[in-house]
């Protein structure tokens, strides 16, 4: 629908003849016709044009037109003799079709006795009201509409019916009267359906047009002449057709539209211009003769801003305009495609409560009829000159007459009377009525009359009476009606509250005279409906008796929650079974009052209830689902059932049966059999024998069958009825339908229902049912009536008692209902089977007669059916009462609702019991404890009183045991409250920044506010870091790295030390000094290249003009078309949101700091009232001292308000959380009644801490004089007290006056603020705007900002390549000029060589010029730069070829220049030779990098070239980018921005006042005024200053000019001065620069220094060697010190020994002697000592000896023998 209201344009396509053509916009479709010259040409003249040109195309085209115009109008003479010369198909005016052989018959199986004339329509008694424009008015007392398959003609004043039957079989599908009422066209349904213009009154088929639509036609018309149908075809071609329908001609036709079209019609005032409508589209047609023959245009209507809408309904006015309806109930007027404006009533309330369905334009009133019963007329003048004054689109009016049917009532459609000058309309109610109206608006205006009363929608309940010809009916549009059949007329109708959704008459068994009808509801009741004839009644003082029969309500029960759609009586009519969509099944007993029994429940929803017959033992119940289940249920025995707590009888008994398809083998085992029956019959064939029957048809079962398909979802179950005892028969639909299933219950019951899979035992073809399966069933005078989902009528003759229905062979079919939508509900036959009665879903309702015609005419002798008679003494009874409510209760939902109430009160009761005992044994308690107390203390129980310590722990454990368990239970509800709260806490409290927290003044009415400002969202910190993101990044550390000192490291040097740096300095010298120059070089190059011309501005001045160029800005107006968005001020959505982050930020601040403020105001409120508190105290207490008349009134303590302090409601304690359980426990007491206040919980406890927290300020002041009087206060004490009085007063009403006075400024500030925060919410909505608008802008300006950024980026790349070729090709024209150079170098040595008056000067010239060949040094890359070469040297070889050639003929001799000529120098021969070598060395390097600079040319000039294109590409990518930019700025400018202004702001007067619309007004800011204002003024400032500048600029002009002249004379002195000193000094001229730049020689200081380091080398190893010496012989000396020192040790030893031994004689001697020694002993002594002595002092020489030879040894290493000698280690070097 979108896409086609997209397709516009001005699209011309050409014919289509096949009808498969595509509506896009405005199309355009022809027949093979010439194209008149004039387009102005009747539509009579269009359609004889068209016939001219049909049959014989290849005539003179031209020619024809010719003829054709010169008779523009009618049917003239020259017409109809060129239609004979064309030998075009002409059609006699009194041609008629026979009927007889046209209308559609029944369909009968070959060869069998069916008669055809089996069923005889009698009578319909529905109208298929939801059908467009299924109302016709063929003269003034006959309507015509469409019932299914026929044409009904109802005599408005007779009420008979007249019929015509379709003539294809498949449905009728739209009908539209001749302009003449002559004739009328039915357009029909089928496969390649007609259109069959019948005569009327006769209702002789005049015309046949053929081939117009595919599948049906939706809607047909004539044009005003009557001479052209236009017809239209429903999915799947929409072809529109237009027909010259005399002659059944086909003049134009293309596809209208790609989805459902509704209506087509034809302009009654502009020939040849059409208009179709439909789903979310109207088209507009027009035929217009082009080159190729007459077309038919069609211009798609566009809806632009207005919401796309199915249009049912429109009129064409006469000046072109179309006005149409809408689905939301107003009226758009369209004017060239396009809507013009949108007509609503004043207010802009809708014209009509819902669709517009039709149009009429009748003497200049425009009369509309909507869905919602009204009929509106409107002036057409004002509609048709209607225009907005706004950019609402809204036009309002009132309509100046209105007609409102009724509440029930939807109009469709409406037709006139054919009557001149009549205002009666016959109109079509979607309802089901049909109405007489009177539209003359006048004082004599008649008041609607429903004319026929019918259903509407599907008819859900049908059933006959079982002793009469009486049929009861029910559908959705909550009516019951009795018809009788035999009289054609209804008899009584019964409305309620809800639909009817089935109906079963009572049998004769419950209700003898059969006046009971059951019908079950769509909210799950059932009535039981008693039928009479209140004729019968005796007359009762108060009522009237009128009518044939009357409806009574018996008795209403609700059984089902959902709708009921099955209900059954159990064959002895001692049980009622009702089935419904809540999958149960509930059973009545039936009586005088039907009784509940019980209910079961089924797997799915009931489609049918089927009581098993009296031949059957058993009394079941077959219960059929619609998901394919089927359940038999045992009857119930209504006196075993118990009811006390529930109705579910859950020990039924029951089998199951699940329906699984078996249609994918039955599909493969026929394949199967086909091909081997073919091939018996091939192999028979060729063996030349003739197969029987029999042996076709045994066929063995070999190969296995493919697995089942089950279809998904399964296939619904339509209906289904006993065959036998625990078998029946099924019909599918969807997927398995084409066939009956006979099915039986398993043996095996256990299954679980869901998973089981039955399978029927067999099945039976039905043919031609494959994609129409049987949808209802029931059987009459042994035939098997079956109802079909296409609509049509199937009879089966069937042998008596033939359960497997073997017999069911030949059948009948007609084509009854319609084929579309008219799915058959019910097939009923009569009591007596004289008449079979059809119901369907398109609302028909028929009756066929059963009996020959002869017979039926004798049968309907009867006027009418017998009603039965009321029941004796029914009108004394009282009415039943009814169930109204569709929520009231079910009887089951209220038996569970009366047990709980009942389980509720005793478990009350029981709850008061235990109350009382435990109050009891409470008293028995306190008692006990009283009687212990009185006992003596020595006999007291303590209160801690344990008889057990075992039962205190059980009870523990069981304690804690039940926590346990009652906390698991409760853990999922307390999980789901945790998440619930937390989830309340992050959605209102988490998010909450600041709450509304309001601050009142103490002594006004002012009061401030905070703002309820939430938190600021994850969104917006992301965006906020987003924009933050930027700075120093990687740029930043490569400019880093790039500045880092690049620090070398040395490498290795031979020089060291002074040597080093002074050869170090002089290198660094000479560096700095080539540094220098080369600087001075490049400062020259470019003072030089910034040399100007001499038309070269200044730079400064350039810059500056450029500067101002892209400053200066665009002084165009934004709106201009031509004005330029700003680099800076381009704007994009990443920008805009950034404004928006910024703005939120701003507001979100401000509103901060306001609150914080206003928070520390109510803060110093809290703190003041609790100042005031305290002097309060202090007052009360001077007070008491004071007399009564002294004392001063005590103002009125302040208190906080609770919208002060809202948190306080947050905060709670244990108190307060027991506190609430009290009132919450308090309340449960009186069942939940709220106390009068009318107060919650919470707001009771509120009330109850605030009545808490308040303390009385006062106390009494009674006998205060007395205490007065009594205290004896003196005079002076009692004046301080009233000067302390004064003071606390004083001080309390200075604080409440200066804190209001700091709420008013803050006041004032808040409200100024308020104004900001407005206007930034406007701001915010208009950045919001920007942002959507520039979002779809994102993405083309992205792909033009990358397009402009490719090529920027690839034109910098080719910038930098062509820079490159360039440096190269410059290098390589230095390197040329080099080798050039030296090549002259070469020659000029040759020539010096020579020397003067040379005999052999042109010989060595020769031989120096000459060209050899020379063996390549190196291949080159390829054949081409090979060839490229020999082109490039071509010219200089001829040269050089030329010189030789020259040089040759001049000598006269051929040249040898292998041989030295006698008497030439050899030594000159040679170095001729070597200078020719060398020459052409550099001839060869000259050519290559001639080569190499050809290619950096051609490689140059390509860049250039490509950078010219690339350059043209950026300035078109810039171009559109500045395109883009200037459409964007537009959609920008269209945003409406709001500006709050006062009056003395504006300054837009015209003639003095302000004008009412201030639209060409320029909204400026004062700011940016006045600073364009000052602008002007630093203007001509700078223009006076740029004319001194100009005038100082022309003189330093001059003084620059007299310094250059002098500079240049300077220049020429120093330069002669500067070669004087130079010749002086070095006696020629020498190059400074290279002087400067000389350095050191570096290898021959490298060679000096390491001379050095080796004669240093040398010195010290000599000394080494000396050392060493001097080691070698202390290290002697030492090795015989020890050796001294061991003889001594010896020796000292030697003599240890002798004196030990000594001492040992001596010992023995004394011993022997005796005294005679001790004289002498003292000497001996003596030398003892002396000796001990000695050995003393040796052995410490001998450790000061060991000691040292540590020491050696620890320096020398190991202490060798005294035959070796250490030597010193020799020194590689």
């Amino acid at each position: 629908m979108d896409s086609s209201e997209k397709q516009t344009g001005e699209d011309n396509l050409q014919g289509d003849p096949t009808g498969k053509q595509e509506a896009s916009g405005e199309t355009e479709s022809s027949n093979v016709q010439p194209p008149p010259e004039n387009n102005t040409t009747s539509p009579s003249a269009f359609a004889q044009e068209a016939h001219t040109q049909a049959e014989d195309p290849s005539q003179d085209k031209a020619q024809a037109s010719e003829q054709v115009q010169q008779q523009p109008g009618g049917c003239s003479d020259a017409v109809e003799e060129e239609e004979e010369r064309m030998g075009m198909k002409k059609l006699s005016e009194d041609m008629y079709y026979n009927y007889d052989e046209l209308y559609s018959r029944p369909v009968i199986t070959a060869d069998s006795e069916i008669p055809e004339n089996l069923l005889h329509l009698t009578h319909s008694f529905g109208y298929d009201c939801g059908r467009r424009a299924n109302l016709q008015l063929l003269d003034e007392g006959t309507l015509a509409f469409v019932a299914g398959n026929l044409l009904i003609f109802l005599d408005v004043r007779t009420k008979e019916q007249r019929y015509l039957r379709s003539c294809s079989g498949g449905g009728i599908g739209t009908i539209m009267a001749h302009p003449s009422n002559r004739y009328f066209a039915v357009a029909e349904k089928g496969d390649q359906p007609n259109i069959v213009i019948y005569e009327y009154p006769s209702l002789r088929p005049y015309r046949i047009l053929r081939g117009g639509t595919g599948q049906a036609y939706s809607f047909v018309d004539f044009n005003r002449e009557g001479t052209l149908l236009a017809s239209v075809g429903s999915a799947p071609d929409y072809m529109l057709t237009l027909w010259e329908w005399r002659h059944e001609q086909v003049m134009l036709r293309c596809k209208a539209f790609s989805q459902d079209v509704y209506r087509v019609t034809f302009s009654p005032d502009n020939p040849g211009q059409l208009t179709t409508s439909g789903s979310g589209h109207i088209k507009f047609w027009k035929m217009a003769s082009t080159f190729t023959g007459l077309k038919l245009q069609g211009l798609l209507g566009r809806f632009g801003k207005t919401a796309l809408t199915d249009i049912e309904g429109y009129v064409e006015l006469p000046d072109g305009k179309v006005l149409s309806g809408s689905e939301w109930g107003n009226m758009l007027l369209w004017d060239g495609g396009l809507i013009k404006v949108e007509i609503c009533r004043k207010g802009g309330r809708t014209c009509h409560a819902g669709t517009i369905q039709q149009f009429a334009l009748d003497e200049g009133e425009l009369l509309t009829i909507g869905t919602d019963g009204a009929i509106r007329g409107w002036d057409f003048e004002s509609i048709d000159t209607a225009d907005c004054n706004d950019d609402s689109g809204l036009f309002e009016i009132e309509p100046m007459n209105e007609m409102v049917i009724g509440r029930n009532v939807s109009l469709s459609s409406m037709v006139k009377s054919c009557l001149p000058d009549s205002f009666i309309w016959f109109a079509q109610d979607s309802n089901g009525g049909i109405w007489k109206l009177d539209l003359s608006f006048s004082n004599i205006t008649q008041d609607p009359e429903c004319l026929f009363s019918f259903h509407a929608g599907v008819i859900q309940g049908m059933d006959v009476s079982s002793t009469s010809h009486l049929m009861a009916t029910t559908t959705l549009d909550r009516s019951v009606r009795i018809f009788d059949f035999l009289a054609k007329k209804e008899l009584t109708t019964s409305r309620y509250k809800q639909g009817g959704t089935t109906l079963t008459w009572a049998p004769r068994l419950v209700n003898p005279s059969g006046g009971l009808v059951v019908v079950g509801f769509e909210d799950g009741v059932v009535r039981l409906l008693e039928l009479y004839n209140p004729q019968s009644l005796r007359v009762v003082a108060g009522r009237s008796r009128y009518g044939d029969a009357e409806l009574r309500l018996k008795q209403a029960f609700k059984p089902h929650n959902a709708a009921v759609t099955a209900i059954a009586y159990e064959r002895n009519g001692e049980i009622l079974a009702t089935g419904s969509m809540d999958c149960t099944v509930f059973f009545f007993t039936v009586g005088d009052r039907y009784d509940p029994i019980g209910f079961v429940t089924v797997p799915g929803p009931v489609q049918g209830l089927e009581w098993s017959p009296q031949s059957h033992d058993k009394n079941t119940l077959l219960v059929l689902c619609r998901s394919g289940h089927v359940v038999e249920v045992q009857s119930p025995d209504p006196e075993a059932q118990n009811h006390s707590t529930t109705y579910h009888i859950s020990d039924l008994p029951t089998r199951n049966f699940t329906f699984s398809s078996i249609k994918s083998h039955i599909k493969a085992l026929k394949e199967k059999r086909q091909k081997e029956r073919e091939a018996q019959l091939k192999k028979a064939k060729e063996e030349g024998l003739q197969p029987t029957e029999e042996e076709l048809q045994d066929v063995e079962e070999e190969e296995e069958l493919p697995p089942l398909y089950t279809p998904d979802p399964p296939s619904p179950l339509c209906c289904g009825f006993y065959s036998q005892p625990g078998a029946f028969w099924l019909s599918m639909g969807g997927y398995d339908s084409g066939f009956l299933y006979h099915c039986k219950f398993s043996e095996q019951q256990g299954e679980d229902l869901l998973q089981r899979q039955d399978e029927p035992f067999t099945f039976l073809p039905v043919q031609n049912t494959d994609e129409d399966p049987i949808c209802t069933i029931t059987f009459s005078r042994q035939l098997l009536l079956c109802g079909m989902q296409s609509g049509s009528v199937r009879a089966y003759p069937l042998q008596p008692s033939d359960f497997h229905l073997t017999s069911m062979q030949a059948f009948w079919v007609l084509s009854v209902h319609d084929n579309q939508y008219g799915q058959l509900r019910q097939v009923r036959c009569s009591f007596d089977d004289q008449f079979v009665l059809t119901t369907g879903e398109d609302g028909n309702i028929f009756s066929f007669s059963l009996l020959p015609q002869e017979d039926l005419l004798k049968a309907l002798q009867r006027s009418q059916a017998k009603v039965p008679s009321p029941r004796v003494g029914v009108e004394m009874e009282g009415v039943a009462q009814d169930v109204e409510d569709p929520s009231a209760y079910s009887i089951e939902t209220a038996k569970q609702k009366l047990e709980m109430d009942r389980m509720r009160r005793e478990a009350e009761m029981r709850k008061v019991e235990r109350r009382k005992m435990l109050a009891e044994l409470q008293n028995q308690f306190k008692q006990l404890l009283e009687k212990n107390q009185g006992l003596p203390e020595h006999v007291r129980l303590h209160r801690t009183l344990e008889l057990d310590w075992r039962f205190r722990e059980e009870t523990e454990r069981m304690t804690a045991q039940r926590v346990r368990e009652a906390r698991k239970e409760l853990a999922w509800e307390e999980e789901r409250h945790r998440i619930g709260l937390q989830k309340l806490q992050e959605r209102f409290w988490d998010s909450l920044e600041s709450d509304t927290v309001t601050v009142v003044a103490f002594q006004s009415d002012h009061r401030i506010s905070t703002y309820r400002l939430l938190a600021l969202s994850q969104r917006f910190h992301e965006l906020k870091q987003r924009g933050r993101v930027g700075g120093p990044g990687a740029e930043d550390l490569g400019g880093e790295a790039v500045m880092a000192p690049h620090v070398v490291r040395p490498g290795g040097s031979k020089l060291a030390g002074r040597q080093a740096e002074k050869l170090r300095k002089a290198t660094e010298k000479a560096e700095r000094a080539r540094a220098k120059i080369e600087k001075r070089r490049k400062e020259w190059a470019e003072l030089y290249a910034a040399k100007p011309n001499e038309n070269c501005e200044d730079p400064e001045d350039v810059r500056a003009i450029r500067l101002a160029m892209e400053n200066m800005g665009d002084f165009k107006l934004k709106t201009a078309k031509d004005f330029t968005v700003p680099e800076h001020l381009r704007m994009n959505a990443e920008k805009k949101r950034a404004q928006l982050v910024h703005l939120e930020e701003k507001i979100h601040l401000r509103k901060t700091q306001m609150n914080s403020r206003i928070m520390a105001l109510r803060d110093t409120k809290v703190s003041l009232v609790s100042r005031l508190r305290s002097q309060a105290q202090q007052l009360q207490a001077v007070q008491e001292h004071l007399a009564p008349h002294s004392c001063s009134p005590a103002p009125t303590l302040p208190s906080l308000l609770p919208e002060e302090t809202p948190e306080r409601k947050l905060r709670y304690t244990r108190t307060t959380l027991q506190r609430y359980g009290a009132l919450r426990a308090q309340r449960a007491c009186t069942h939940g009644h709220e106390p009068e206040g009318g107060q919650t919980l919470l707001e009771q406890l509120e009330a109850e801490i605030e009545e808490e927290e308040e303390t009385p300020c006062h106390t009494p002041v009674e006998g205060r004089e007395r205490e007065v009087e009594e205290s004896g206060v003196t005079k002076l004490e009692e004046e301080m007290r009233e000067v302390e009085e004064i003071r606390l007063l004083y001080e309390e009403e200075s604080l409440l006056e200066q804190f209001d006075a700091e709420l008013c400024l803050l006041r004032h500030e808040k409200l100024w603020l308020d104004i900001q925060m407005k206007l930034a919410d406007l701001r915010h909505v208009t950045l919001f705007q920007e942002l959507l608008l520039l979002k779809e802008f994102e993405k083309r300006e992205n792909s033009l900002q990358e397009r402009l950024n490719a090529c920027v980026e690839e034109e910098e790349d080719l910038r930098s390549k062509l820079e490159e070729s360039k440096q190269a090709l410059e290098l390589k024209r230095r390197d040329i000029s080099k080798l050039q150079e030296r090549e002259r170098a070469i020659a000029a040595t040759f020539q010096a060589s020579l020397g003067e008056n040379n005999k052999f000067a042109d010989f060595l010239t020769r031989v120096f010029k000459k060209k050899i060949k020379r063996a390549k040094k190196k291949e080159k890359a390829g054949d081409y730069e090979e060839q490229e070469d020999s082109d490039e040297d071509s010219d200089e070889e001829s040269d050089w070829d030329d010189d030789e050639d020259d040089s040759g003929s001049e000598s006269g001799g051929p040249l040898d220049d292998s041989v030295c000529p006698p008497n030439c120098n050899s030594e000159l021969f040679e170095n001729t030779v070597q200078l020719r070598e060398r020459r052409l060395d550099l001839e060869e390097f000259l050519v290559e990098e001639r080569k190499t600079a050809d290619n950096l040319r051609k490689e140059c000039d390509s860049l250039v070239k490509r950078e010219k294109v690339v350059h043209g590409s950026l300035k078109a990518a810039e171009g559109d980018l500045e395109l883009f930019n200037r459409e964007k700025q537009q959609k920008l400018n269209e945003l409406d921005v709001v500006v709050p202004l006062r009056l003395h702001q504006i300054e837009f007067v015209s003639n003095g006042v302000v004008p009412c619309s201030l639209a060409p007004a320029l909204v400026l800011n004062t700011v940016a005024l006045g600073g364009l204002q000052e602008r002007i003024k630093e203007l001509q400032v700078e223009k006076s200053e740029q004319r001194d500048l100009y005038r100082q600029a022309r003189q330093q002009h001059v003084q620059l000019i007299h310094d250059r002249k002098d500079m240049e004379a300077k220049i020429q002195s120093l330069e002669a001065r500067c070669e004087q000193l130079m010749l002086m000094k070095f006696g020629k001229l020498v190059d400074l620069e290279a002087l400067q730049t000389l350095s050191g020689n570096r290898n021959l200081e490298e060679m000096r220094q390491e001379s050095r380091v080796r004669e240093a080398a040398y010195t010290q190893e000599l000394r080494q060697w000396e050392v060493w010496q001097c080691v070698c012989v202390r290290c002697l000396f030492m090795i015989h010190t020890p050796r001294h020192h061991t003889e001594r040790l010896l020796s000292m030893n030697s003599l240890l020994s002798q004196k030990k031994e000594m001492e040992d004689k001596l010992n023995t001697r004394q011993r022997k002697m005796g005294t005679q020694f001790q004289g002498r002993r003292h000497a001996d002594e003596d030398e003892r000592r002396r000796l001990y002595q000695l050995v003393q002092s040796q052995a410490q020489e001998a450790n000061a000896l060991r000691q040292e030879i540590n020491i050696l040894s620890r320096k020398g290493g190991h202490i060798l023998p005294p035959n070796t000698c250490l030597f010193p280690p020799m020194d590689n070097k």
